[in-house]
């Protein structure tokens, strides 16, 4: 199922290229595994998928220790600051950095590791009060403060659009993203390289690759519905 699943994912996302004029390797597929047994991110895994989205610390970090070592493990959900220190330099990428605190211990713990992790700000594109993210208004700023870190790598900007029936009613919403990514590339710090918007997910990630996406996370329509119960 999973291989058929990532077939139709496959062709649907090279329609929306198509349609934007966009070339297929511009956009990357990240598989979110979160509630997932080993065995269906296997499978996946199998059918060529290398990059895998966690939202949570525990899950991602075991998982890791018993999946092949290419993967390119992404951690997309809230990241509370005392879970830093695991996932530092052990992910390629944290999509969901939303406040000056969480940057500076990601700082913090990369110079422990020795490494300059790569991170994404959020931002709450559609105001909801029930959404983690930066406002709109204040990323700019929130971008020159926190790429001033010199053990954090500002690569670009993530959002979560609400739900919706129409996919359509969150073009909008990732024409907005993509404002804001490019109001930053306009405002490089140094030689930082923002070059990611990561948005769309199961719902609506064609529209978004329409709009621009470079990452788009997948989970339902990869893997199946959640079953909750079973975490």
């Amino acid at each position: 199922m999973i291989r058929e699943n990532l077939d139709i994912v496959e062709r649907n996302i090279q329609a929306a290229c198509d349609k934007a004029g966009r070339d297929r390797s511009e956009v990357t597929l990240v598989a979110v595994s979160k509630t997932k047994p080993v065995s269906d991110l296997m499978e996946a895994y199998d059918a060529g998928i290398r990059v895998f989205g966690e939202n949570k610390v525990q899950e991602l970090v075991d998982k890791m220790e018993k999946m092949p070592g290419d993967i390119h493990w992404h951690m997309i959900g809230h990241l509370q600051r005392n879970k830093v220190k695991y996932i530092v330099g052990k992910v390629e990428l944290i999509h969901s950095v939303d406040n000056t605190e969480l940057a500076e211990e990601i700082n913090r713990r990369a110079e422990k590791a020795g490494v300059v992790q790569d991170i994404l700000i959020e931002v709450n594109i559609a105001d909801e009060e029930t959404k983690f993210g930066i406002a709109k208004e204040e990323v700019k700023d929130f971008y020159v403060n926190i790429s001033k870190l010199p053990y954090v790598n500002v690569r670009g900007v993530m959002c979560i659009a609400p739900y919706v029936v129409e996919p359509e009613q969150n073009r909008h919403y990732f024409a907005d993203l993509r404002k804001i990514f490019v109001d930053i590339t306009n405002n490089i710090v140094d030689n930082s390289r923002v070059d990611i918007m990561s948005m769309g997910m199961t719902g609506d990630y064609q529209v978004a690759v329409e709009e621009g996406a470079t990452l788009i996370r997948v989970g339902t329509g990869v893997f199946g519905a959640r079953n909750y119960n079973t975490t």
